[in-house]
């Protein structure tokens, strides 16, 4: 009768031991590390891009291609506004939009590194026989992080107003601060 108690004894401690779940403890000690977004909440950005404008035959902003710098401010991490200029070819001659503002809604997909992004804006073109037009600009692009502050980008825009049906796409290097 002792054996068989004993042997009892010693199933249930072996079979409980085997079922019993963990201590509490270890679960509080562990901390759970969320990667961080390079996309961040305040930033400056530098543009440089390739860019190139596509016009239909009455526009006077013309067919042509060029490229550009851009200064991006985001004060928030889904809204920023920018300011770019361009230098471009324009039916032979050379081309400069200096005055090219826009406001940017950006939408970043953290674990991707994606940010598809929005804009809207307007500016000026000023050409080589110092005449100038206004236009306004609607856009969608999209931009991936390949580091914390180096990004590429590609977007493409629609020009009106007195500028005629203009097409712009533009792709570049972006860098983030």
């Amino acid at each position: 009768m002792k054996k068989l108690s004993l042997t009892i004894l010693m199933a249930v401690a072996v079979v409980g031991s085997a079922f019993a779940g963990t201590d509490s403890k270890t679960f509080k000690d562990k901390v759970v590390v969320e990667p961080t977004c390079v996309f961040r909440n305040t930033e400056f950005q530098i543009d440089t891009f390739y860019t190139g404008v596509i016009g239909s035959r009455n526009s006077t902003l013309g067919t042509g291609s060029g490229g550009g710098l851009g200064l991006n401010f985001f004060f928030a991490k889904y809204f920023g506004i920018g300011w770019e200029g361009s230098l471009y070819s324009n039916r032979g001659t050379a081309s400069w939009m200096p005055v090219n503002g826009n406001l940017f809604f950006r939408y970043p997909i953290c674990s991707w590194h994606l940010a598809p992004y929005v804009m809207v804006g307007g500016g000026a073109d000023f050409q080589r026989n110092r005449s100038s037009i206004g236009y306004g600009d609607v856009g969608a692009g999209l931009e991936y992080r390949i580091t914390n502050n180096i990004g590429i980008f590609s977007d493409g825009r629609y020009y009106y107003g007195s500028s005629g049906n203009v097409a712009n796409i533009r792709g570049g290097l972006r860098f983030a601060f």
